[in-house]
């Protein structure tokens, strides 16, 4: 992880050191992909280097491997919530991006229903993480 300063502690840094809880559903030496807390859909998680880098084009080329396929592979075990999911990456203020750890959103979509449409998102339940955790963490 690169030295921050006087910055606060980045939360995903401190997930993927295991200093703060996460509903963990993969993880390499390289990555780690958790339950959002905040769903928009049953089973949204998010895919994060372990490293810090704030930006995509952070990413030195020997992480791309490791990084986008374990992306790849979360897009394969969110087919057992839909076969229809998005793959977004909010990258900087201007686009959304709220924790400047660079991340990938994959949200299954098993309607048609937008999701994403201004309404408040409820907080992750426990019991449902657990669920949720059961069936993406088998390979």
């Amino acid at each position: 992880m690169a030295e921050r300063g006087a910055a606060p502690p980045c939360i995903f840094c401190e997930i993927a050191a295991q200093r703060a809880p996460a509903h963990v559903v993969y993880e390499t030496p390289g990555t780690v992909a958790f339950l959002d807390l905040f769903p928009y859909t049953r089973g949204h998680l998010l895919v994060v280097p372990k490293r810090h880098v704030d930006r995509l084009t952070d990413l030195k080329p020997e992480e791309y491997r490791d990084f986008f396929g374990s992306l790849s592979e979360m897009c394969r075990r969110v087919d057992r919530f839909s076969r229809h999911y998005n793959v977004a990456l909010n990258q900087g203020e201007n686009a959304g991006q709220v924790i400047f750890h660079l991340h990938f959103h994959v949200i299954p979509r098993p309607t048609r229903e937008n999701p994403f449409l201004a309404q408040p998102r409820s907080r992750l339940e426990e019991a449902e993480a657990r669920r949720v955790v059961a069936e993406l963490a088998r390979p």
